[in-house]
């Protein structure tokens, strides 16, 4: 009897068809970057440095390959409160890839709901100074609502701070040295990390006073050609002139953009398209 009273509750609930808002698990909550599908809430919840396979397309072949991404790691399960208003899974895929193309991001692998396959995407996208990526997997088993889950991984951007003497030593020796200035996507505004860099340029020319450098922007191939090519130039045009407001010459220095035409490492790979993310002085 005692249990049965228990689910009376919940009987007459389903009977009538009414909803009523559900609570998040203790400390539970939506990831800065993705909400929830609406009408659903959090049943598990777990955020830590890890790691994850996710399944990225391979262009040309029909099976997936597994990539493995560590980084700040938070695992979401959500429930849909609501059986008659709560989404297809495929509704839900689609939901977070526009989520993410809306914000320059891309998706990386779709398998599509069929049958007793509830389907899954993987996505990635920059944020916040950060590469992050996204696994969304419907779950089409639970009776009468069902669930997704969210997987996120966030990335800290390659970060490279060098010092002058390593500067005048790289440009002595070959002419040229890359630097890994972090850009939010699709910006040209030097973040704090790219100011200590542009203080050691300072201070590099200040040292070697007769020294000229071309400051070329490159990025990777992921979007428009032009687009990318006019981003690397206005970031190029963003260092050189916090160079000169540190105290050196606009003579002394150039600007360019090339955008993906000079590749260093292969796009095909995200350790690649990093590389290939740089802002690189030229010796004159």
């Amino acid at each position: 009897m005692p249990l049965l009273r228990r689910l009376l509750p919940l009987i007459a609930l389903l009977l009538c068809g009414t909803v009523f808002a559900q609570d998040d698990v203790p400390n539970g909550r939506d990831h800065p970057m993705l909400t929830r599908y609406p009408l659903s809430h959090i049943t598990e919840y777990e955020a830590a440095f890890n790691a994850v396979e996710f399944l990225v397309s391979v262009p040309g072949q029909r099976a997936a390959k597994k990539q493995r991404v560590e980084g700040d790691t938070t695992r979401i399960q959500y429930f849909h409160n609501d059986a008659g208003r709560q989404p297809s899974a495929l509704q839900l895929i689609r939901n977070y890839q526009n989520a993410i193309k809306a914000i320059g991001g891309e998706v990386l692998y779709e398998r599509l709901p069929r049958d007793s396959d509830s389907g899954e995407t993987t996505l990635r996208a920059k944020a916040g100074g950060k590469e992050v990526w996204v696994r969304v997997l419907p779950d089409i088993f639970g009776a009468p609502t069902q669930s997704y889950r969210l997987e996120i991984v966030e990335v800290a951007a390659m970060q490279q701070v060098v010092s002058a003497q390593q500067m005048l030593n790289e440009l002595n020796q070959n002419g040229f040295i890359a630097l890994y200035i972090n850009f939010d996507t699709n910006k040209a505004e030097l973040k704090p990390d790219g100011q200590a860099t542009v203080r050691e340029i300072v201070a590099l020319l200040k040292s070697a006073g007769q020294l000229k450098v071309g400051i070329e922007g490159h990025t990777d191939n992921v979007g428009n050609a032009a687009a990318n090519k006019t981003l690397s130039e206005n970031r190029a045009k963003a260092v050189m002139a916090a160079v000169v407001a540190g105290g050196i010459p606009a003579a002394r220095l150039s600007a360019a953009g090339f955008g993906a035409e000079r590749p260093i490492a292969d796009n095909r790979s995200e350790e690649g398209r990093a590389k290939n993310r740089r802002v690189e002085l030229v010796k004159k």
